[in-house]
């Protein structure tokens, strides 16, 4: 028998939140554009036009309002690909940690 209240259950412990490496920063979904493409506000004050590489096309599924990692084209710095999604309780621990300090998520 377990002796755990629901709200427990449902709750997770975040252990370990992957963040930006190298060529990548975290950015905001603004808007769908069709397709595979998207306008994320990145946390440089920037707004890219990103896009879904094939691998992850069936598997990310994003929404605006998201919290995303973009990482940035070589030869465009204007654009990028969105390689990871972050879930409600990885928000959570980068707001608390001050990794998103002063920007508006909400779910």
């Amino acid at each position: 028998m377990n002796n755990r209240n629901n709200n427990e259950e449902s709750e997770e412990i975040v252990t370990r939140v992957r963040l930006p490496k190298g060529e990548e920063t975290i950015g905001i979904i603004e808007s769908r554009l069709g397709g595979n493409k998207m306008m994320v506000r990145c946390l440089d004050g920037k707004n890219r036009n990103c896009r879904i590489p094939g691998r992850l096309k069936r598997k990310l599924w994003l929404r605006p309002g998201d919290v995303v990692i973009v990482e940035l084209w070589e030869f465009e710095k204007d654009k990028g690909d969105v390689i990871f999604k972050y879930r409600p309780n990885q928000v959570e621990w980068l707001k608390r940690n001050g990794y998103l300090e002063n920007e508006s998520v909400e779910f």
